[in-house]
């Protein structure tokens, strides 16, 4: 899939305590409103076989400022029938350039995580 066919920001997640993609976890895609201090909620994905959740925001949407990804870990692990630390996983970051690509790779185990900007 082609960069832009999959948006500007793209995320990957995997599940590094089984060694696999964490597939059908719920994600979703806001922005600060810093104005008011209100996140607002702009796109709702699930993870495919993957791992990945393409098309979260347009480019045009893309604009510069403060995002959140929010990751929702605990449904995911209960799916498994295992427990968690965490049930959710909340990555904030600023925008400052939307032109450039932005990846976020979200690294779990049922007690840890880790993200980083990917390429």
């Amino acid at each position: 899939m082609a960069a832009e066919e999959s948006g500007p920001l793209t995320t990957h997640v995997l599940n590094t305590g089984d060694g696999v993609p964490a597939a059908k976890m719920a994600v979703t895609l806001h922005r600060l409103d810093s104005k008011v201090m209100i996140w607002s909620m702009l796109g709702v994905g699930t993870t495919n076989e993957d791992g990945r959740c393409p098309g979260l925001i347009s480019r045009k949407a893309f604009t510069p400022g403060m995002y959140k990804l929010r990751f929702e870990t605990g449904p995911y692990w209960e799916s498994l029938g295992q427990t968690c630390f965490y049930p959710y996983v909340e990555v904030v970051f600023t925008i400052s350039d939307p032109e450039q690509r932005f990846h976020l790779p979200l690294l779990m185990s049922r007690f840890s995580y880790s993200t980083y900007r990917g390429s």
